[in-house]
């Protein structure tokens, strides 16, 4: 099963280039054995190209490394502060995609302005607050995954799987690791449509709630009808 789980992270991590979400080293990919409390996690620094199975690093929902003989990624602690306060979460992935990294850095939302977000996100992609100094000079991993679980205080994150991290970048969640992707990949997508919409529109108005309510719920819900019934051969 451990195995299993390093399978399910590394091929995850290979999927961010292949996507053209991640350049150089800048993102990670994790996934989670719940019932264990360990998820296996990109090592720190290694190229993609270099990436292994073998290589993936196995570490408890404290952050501890449990086996590996890697250092693991330096966002380990974000995304075990993530799986600890995010239960429905069972993969997680961390990019730095340009354009829903320049939102972070801006400190703006994806606003939802399309069915396209709205097939995703239940309204729009959160930014955190700014990380105060003493995080920062803190255990600033950690703070950076309490801030993102602060931003979700009110909200569901199964329903909006996606934050962007003031003056950072993009962190998106799912219940596999490979959902965490395609999240991570609509995030992006939906940045960059926002984006070229706000330079046509700069006063255009969010999705209307109705338009909104329908798509999301349409693919997500107990009402969903998007797609094949489960179990389907």
């Amino acid at each position: 099963m451990l195995k299993e789980l390093k399978r399910e992270a590394y091929e995850a991590n290979l999927a961010l280039p292949r996507h053209g979400l991640v350049h150089l080293n800048f993102g990670n990919a994790s996934a989670l054995d719940r019932r264990r409390g360990i998820f296996a996690i990109k090592p720190s620094g290694v190229d993609y190209p270099d990436l292994r199975p073998a290589d993936l690093v196995l570490v408890d929902l404290d952050g501890k490394v449990v086996h590996g003989r890697m250092r693991p990624s330096s966002d380990t602690p974000t995304h075990a502060a993530l799986y600890r306060g995010f239960a429905s979460a069972a993969g997680i992935v961390h990019t730095h995609s340009i354009y829903a990294t320049a939102f972070a850095q801006a400190g703006k939302p994806i606003p939802a302005l399309g069915t396209t977000h709205a097939d995703y996100f239940h309204g729009e992609v959160p930014v955190t607050r700014k990380l105060r100094q003493a995080e920062i000079a803190g255990a600033y991993e950690i703070e950076t995954g309490r801030v993102i679980c602060e931003t979700f205080r009110r909200k569901d994150p199964a329903e909006t799987p996606a934050v962007l991290v003031n003056r950072h970048a993009p962190f998106a969640w799912g219940p596999s690791a490979a959902k965490a992707v395609e999240n991570a990949v609509a995030v992006e997508l939906c940045a960059r449509m926002a984006y070229y919409t706000l330079a046509l529109a700069p006063r255009g108005l969010s999705i209307e709630k109705g338009l909104l309510e329908r798509h999301f719920l349409r693919k997500h819900g107990k009402t969903a009808y998007y797609g094949q019934p489960k179990g389907r051969p």
